[in-house]
């Protein structure tokens, strides 16, 4: 990779941080596709897995606004993956369920995401990948847990 940081200082963090979040989404998105699915679709899965929340909770654990939240879930709705049920308690809430054709798309795009994964982490010497991602995580859930109302350490999930 050519280097876009000034040769005479550290290197840029936040180029960085991007180019290796798009390269990582680009293979996201090439993996899930295979499946029908977006990173975004499989997120959304992946949180109404258990079948007790609403489609409220779930768009803010996965910082998604409320227009695309139920973009999302049309299209899994459309493609039988996953369905809105009723909240008895509040007839304006809906609870997510993924449905068993859901359950799975999701397993396997779950076995996806972690072979693309793994693979980018074998790239790396063994002895740096537990630094690495503890390192990261120490990142995201420190001082950059509260940046915005999408950072990981303010949604609580995916």
């Amino acid at each position: 990779m050519t280097s876009c940081t000034p040769s005479d200082g550290p290197p840029d963090l936040l180029f960085l941080l991007s180019w290796a979040s798009h390269a990582l989404q680009t293979e996201h998105a090439a993996g899930l596709a295979e499946l029908g699915i977006s990173p975004r679709a499989h997120y959304v899965l992946a949180q109404a897995h258990t079948g007790e929340l609403t489609q409220r909770e779930i768009g803010e654990r996965c910082g998604v606004d409320k227009t695309t939240m139920v973009v999302t879930l049309d299209q899994l709705e459309r493609a039988g993956l996953a369905e809105r049920r009723p909240v008895p308690t509040d007839r304006r809430a809906r609870m997510v369920a993924v449905t068993p054709a859901g359950e799975q798309v999701l397993r396997q795009a779950q076995q996806v995401v972690r072979r693309i994964q793994d693979d980018l982490l074998a790239t790396l010497p063994e002895q740096d990948r537990e630094v690495f991602l503890r390192a990261l995580l120490g990142l995201v859930n420190g001082p950059l847990a509260n940046t915005s109302p999408y950072a990981p350490g303010a949604r609580s999930g995916c």
